[in-house]
This record gives structure tokens, C-alpha cells and sequence, in this order.
């Protein structure tokens, strides 16, 4: 399993990475023709994979390092 497949995966699952034919792309921008270029782009460009990562993060609700917010806690009672 890839990381970047899976952010790749997610991405377009979740309206970040736009799918036309065998085409990726990210912000207005062919990130690669085919997911496995599209993969080994995102393995050179790092920061873009991790700003991907952080809007999927974002949208489904997980922080970085499964952390829960203050509000999602359980009650101290």
C-alpha cells in the first residue's frame, strides 16, 4: 500500500483531486497522467502531498497523529 495512493485515492474521493480520463490534478494542475505517475510525482514533491493530506485530514475530522479534539472528548463527569 502507497501513501501517496492513498492520498491520490482520498484526494479524489473527497473533491481535492480531479479525475478526467487517466489524468490527476490538483489545484488547476496535471500532477500526472495515470496513478502511478501521479504517485511517484507526489513522492518527489512532498510538500504537496502533505498539503493534500492536511485537507483530507481536515474534511473527515483526523489531526495529524489521530488526535481528538477538546470538544469530541469524552465529559468529565
Amino acid at each position: 500500500i502507497s501513501r501517496e495512493g492513498e492520498i491520490i485515492d482520498m484526494g479524489v474521493e473527497h473533491g481535492f483531486i480531479e479525475k478526467a480520463g487517466a489524468w490527476y490534478s490538483y489545484g488547476g494542475n496535471r500532477v500526472g497522467q495515470g496513478k502511478d505517475n501521479s504517485r511517484e510525482y507526489l513522492r518527489e514533491n512532498p510538500a504537496l502531498a502533505k498539503e493534500i493530506e492536511e485537507k483530507i485530514r481536515a474534511k473527515i475530522g483526523i489531526a495529524k497523529g489521530g488526535a481528538v479534539s477538546k470538544d469530541e472528548g469524552s465529559p468529565d463527569e
